[in-house]
């Protein structure tokens, strides 16, 4: 149940990946607008071939970090069910970040999936260009080098839906953001944009943005475009779908509930 475990991290980082190189995202394409406010809460239902594997949730509040207003977010992904007696699932992941620049200032990734454990905090400090990683599990600490702009897996997803809009993007061109959420390191993720399409979903006909996260294939997925995501072409801008052909098997994540968006949600009318 490995794919379980990516498939919640695509979702709670807002679900774009890949391996490109860094791109600066121009003024152009970072017009700022307000696309969520304190209180939002969105819930996820992952399937894994017939079976309801998962649920995924993550909840926006407000709070203060260091002296600087931030938005705290929580994101929880659990297995459930039949799913949960092959493979145990109880991860938590959390993120602060500012609210005037949406840059990251901590970042939390306590998860257990199975038997594998981990435990981290990441303090950002952009004034002087380094974060810190504290591993509790191990007791050790790293220091990196983040001259330039840096998400982790949770503000990256707020920032893009913060400084995107539906009008600057360009079918067939891609975002890029460099992550830090582990010891691996800093390293590059990439979502092209493919177009627009309407998704039947539990609330009605959604218009939709689709998008195309490059992931690494081979052990997982298929192929290097064996996941899509599509994201409501609305002011919120939230996931709908992913979808992930895997080498055994396939995984589909829906959006199932959500609370107190910033803006109304767009259902097509009949």
């Amino acid at each position: 149940m490995k794919p379980l475990r990516l498939l919640l991290m695509f979702l709670l980082m807002g679900s774009f990946g890949g391996y490109a190189q860094y791109m600066e995202p121009g003024p152009e394409k970072r017009r700022t607008q307000q696309s969520f406010k304190a209180g939002e809460w969105l819930k996820f239902r992952i399937h894994y071939g017939i079976l309801n594997a998962s649920y995924a949730t993550l909840h926006l509040t407000s709070d203060t970090l260091r002296g600087v207003p931030v938005y705290h977010v929580v994101g929880r992904g659990r297995t459930t069910g039949f799913a949960s007696i092959f493979f145990k699932v109880d991860d938590t992941y959390e993120s602060y970040f500012g609210k005037v620049d949406g840059k990251p200032l901590r970042f939390i990734r306590n998860i257990s999936e199975g038997g594998y454990t981990k435990d981290i905090e990441i303090d950002f400090n952009h004034g002087e260009q380094r974060a810190v990683l504290q591993d509790n599990k191990k007791g050790e600490q790293m220091s990196f080098d983040i001259n330039g702009s840096v998400q982790d897996l949770i503000s990256g997803f707020y920032f893009l839906r913060n400084h995107y809009r539906a009008e600057d993007l360009v079918v067939g061109e891609s975002i890029e953001l460099n992550m830090l959420y582990d010891d691996d390191g800093i390293f590059p993720f990439r979502l092209k944009y493919l177009g627009k399409e309407i998704l039947k979903t539990k609330f009605g006909k959604v218009e939709c943005l689709k998008f195309r996260p490059y992931v690494q294939s081979g052990r997982v997925f298929k192929e290097q475009e064996s996941l899509s995501l599509w994201v409501s072409n609305d002011k919120n801008k939230i996931p709908i779908r992913i979808e992930a052909d895997l080498a055994v098997g396939s995984i589909k994540a829906d959006l199932d509930g959500f609370n107190a968006l910033r803006n109304q949600f767009s259902i097509i009318m009949d």
